[in-house]
């Protein structure tokens, strides 16, 4: 078994488990609908619904014979939480820059009148 611990990170890394996240947020598929839609393996596709299962983003259902996946989307909340702060970061950086410059630009317009 697999003793890493498996975060909401971890999952979106890879462009195969992002692309069965945008599916399934608009359809609940079974694994086999889910697999169709992807040109890897089935197995790949088992590895990467199995990826995140642990990680929180998708629920499977047993029904029958047959495994729906349906997605979580509210734990892509810690990405959106996360990501804001270095938002929050470079915007205050942005702003201290444009006060700069139009403390610069304020300046050469008082040195070009005072010639």
């Amino acid at each position: 078994m697999n003793n890493l611990r498996r975060d909401v990170f971890q999952a979106i890394a890879d462009p195969n488990r992002r692309e069965i996240l945008g599916l399934l947020a608009s359809q609940t598929l079974t694994l086999n609908g889910v697999a169709e839609k992807f040109k890897i393996s089935r197995p790949a596709v088992s590895k990467h619904i199995k990826i995140l299962s642990e990680c929180g983003l998708v629920n499977i259902k047993q029904e029958g014979r047959e495994r729906y996946c349906e997605v979580r989307l509210e734990k892509l909340n810690e990405v959106s939480s996360w990501v804001e702060q270095y938002r929050k970061f470079w915007e205050e950086k942005l702003d201290a820059l444009d006060n700069y410059l139009t403390i610069l630009q304020s300046k050469e317009k008082l040195d070009g009148q005072n010639k």
